[in-house]
């Protein structure tokens, strides 16, 4: 059975519990508590050195970023729909990917994280970089959703999970996209089962 050290109001713990769930496969959720500072202590410091979440345990395998995470999951279990075999797919796939790793999810972070669970540091800066990056991105990702019912053509992959999950995050901070593209595909990938189980609440932290 696999373990994941997750908190609900990490985007990145929710993608790869989200997939865990819409493939069936046995976990255990070991709940970090952000509130009290466990991420930072002596002994989480010995399962993840980033002291972040998620961290996914397969017997001696150890996982901390949570796209290698879903990477993983699909190669051991052959799940060929979630990240597809055919070049060309997998390379969409994984260009979205990178995208919300390295393009995406920083905004999302700059703007949650200051305006909802770190307000005291008034760290107005980061807020208008978010918000100002994110501008930029949207369309960029409307685009990429015109005509398509998912990032990748007409069924959903781990790239869908992954940056669905920053999306879902900006709810936190009420500055959700509003673009119908965006707005339609959210809510296809929001009514995968696997994927309502994790979706976030307000009150998660």
């Amino acid at each position: 059975m696999y373990k994941l050290y997750h908190h609900p109001a990490s985007q990145h713990a929710r993608r790869v519990q989200a997939l865990l769930e819409v493939a069936n496969l046995p976990y255990e959720l070991k709940h970090i508590a952000f509130e009290t500072a466990e991420h930072t202590s002596d002994e989480y410091k010995v399962i993840n050195p980033n002291q972040q979440v998620p961290t996914l345990i397969d017997d001696d395998v150890k996982i901390h970023e949570s796209n290698a995470s879903l990477r993983y999951l699909c190669f051991k279990h052959g799940l060929d729909d979630w990240y597809p075999t055919d070049i060309k797919n997998r390379a969409e796939v994984e260009q979205w990917l990178d995208w919300g790793q390295c393009r995406l999810s920083p905004a999302v972070i700059n703007i949650v994280l200051y305006t909802v669970w770190l307000p005291e540091l008034d760290n107005k800066e980061a807020i208008k970089l978010g918000h100002d990056t994110m501008a930029k991105l949207r369309p960029i990702l409307d685009a990429g959703l015109e005509g398509r019912d998912f990032l990748t053509g007409d069924k959903p992959t781990i790239a869908d999970i992954s940056i669905a999950s920053s999306i879902t995050q900006l709810a936190f901070a009420g500055a959700s996209p509003t673009e119908s593209n965006i707005v339609n595909w959210m809510k296809r990938v929001c009514e995968i089962p696997g994927v309502l189980v994790t979706l976030p609440i307000r009150d998660a932290a």
